[in-house]
């Protein structure tokens, strides 16, 4: 289960890298076009400071694990189903669940800090509150032994 993503790039880098992540991954769910032509669109058309690879890195690997990735955080979705999730959500919690099941070299903290983030600036009002939650279970019951 480690697909571990070397650390290199600046902080913003990296952060931006998951922002256009998010917009690609909410594309493929909501269009299901393939993730390559997704991919190769949204490199020709960045004009920010992002890490390019570690955002490939998230597309694919979100794409690629996405069923291993909803099973992670399904069961602490309390009263909701995977279906009736807003888009936004659970694009931007595959993409903490990835980080966290895939790239053990990354402090826990960064990747809910930045989903947090996205999620106050993507998702709807108070998403930033359920998304801390689900990814607070996650990791004191399924990561932490």
């Amino acid at each position: 289960m480690t697909e571990e993503k070397k650390v290199s790039h600046k902080p913003y880098e990296r952060h931006n890298a998951r922002q256009m992540a998010l917009q690609a991954i909410y594309e493929w769910q909501m269009a299901k076009n393939d993730v390559e032509t997704i991919i190769e669109q949204f490199l020709e058309s960045n004009k920010k400071k992002v890490d390019l690879d570690y955002f490939s890195y998230l597309v694919l690997g979100v794409t690629n694990h996405t069923q291993e990735i909803d099973d992670s955080f399904t069961p602490y979705l309390a009263n909701r189903t995977i279906d009736q999730l807003d888009q936004v959500d659970k694009a931007i919690l595959r993409i903490a669940c990835y980080e966290l099941l895939f790239n053990k070299k990354l402090d826990y903290k960064i990747a809910i800090n930045e989903a947090i983030e996205l999620a106050k600036a993507y998702a709807a009002e108070d998403s930033h509150k359920f998304v801390n939650g689900v990814l607070d279970k996650i990791v004191k019951n399924d990561l932490k032994a």
